[in-house]
């Protein structure tokens, strides 16, 4: 209770912060609270706010899945194996440094400004980041687990389950984590620089309107959006993977 009492607090002077700023700054380059909330009723009322986030959010999930199920199996079969590590690993430190906005840049070049490619180079540029933490989970797997499962003679099917993933859970859901908030950027991007709609379209349309209100309106609803996600889907389901786990005396 305390500590939603706390967060509340911490978001009213938050808010009065925004609106005193605003009138010190003067309201065309710095809208207040009222002003952006009138434009996101607006926006919200016509269809147009929903419709964009919601094509938003689709190219966040789609990247989003496509990142975490091929960098985890290639995390998982570069911790388990030192032959696949060595070669995969100046790819991984490849991928690693290469600037997102020239893998976006060359997957439209390549592609085309399609919705294949647009999902493609934010998956491209997340995968990495996964590689890289779930193959440090897989180094540090318990050997006597798999000892156990051996002696039980356990399938790969049955030890990869009960054995292996539950000790990549935390592994998984850092990956998840970081992922969201990468994946969700670098869309904004995608789409400002290739798509003719979703949350970062829009932005780059009022950019060149100058229109700051809107800015602010898009910006915020769609971090709004990706709270609730955070909050009610990924935080739950992370403490649903962990409920095996005995709490500490």
């Amino acid at each position: 209770m305390a500590k939603r009492y706390y967060a509340v607090l911490s978001l009213v002077a938050l808010v009065a912060a925004w609106a005193l700023g605003a009138m010190v700054a003067g309201g065309r380059l710095f809208p207040g609270p009222l002003e952006v909330l009138s434009f996101v009723v607006a926006e919200t009322a016509s269809g147009a706010l929903p419709w964009h986030l919601a094509i938003t959010l689709w190219r966040v999930a789609a990247a989003f899945a496509l990142a975490m199920v091929i960098g985890s199996a290639v995390g998982l079969a570069m911790g388990r194996s030192k032959a696949t590590d060595r070669l995969l690993d100046p790819w991984l430190i490849l991928f690693l440094n290469v600037p997102a906005l020239v893998v976006i840049i060359l997957a439209y070049i390549w592609a085309g400004l399609t919705e294949v490619a647009a999902i493609a180079a934010v998956a491209i540029n997340k995968i990495p980041n996964v590689v890289v933490t779930v193959r440090e989970g897989a180094r540090a797997l318990d050997t006597g687990l798999d000892d156990m499962a051996r002696a039980f003679r356990m399938s790969r099917a049955e030890t990869l389950r009960h054995v292996t993933l539950p000790q990549l859970q935390p592994y998984f859901a850092a990956a998840a984590r970081s992922g969201i908030a990468l994946i969700w950027k670098i869309v904004l991007v995608v789409e400002l620089l290739g798509r003719s709609n979703g949350v970062g379209f829009q932005l780059h349309l009022y950019f060149q309107l100058f229109d700051v209100t809107a800015i602010l309106g898009y910006t915020l609803a769609f971090v709004a959006v990706m709270l609730v996600v955070e909050l009610g889907m990924v935080q739950p389901l992370e403490r649903r993977a962990t409920r095996w786990r005995l709490k500490p005396a």
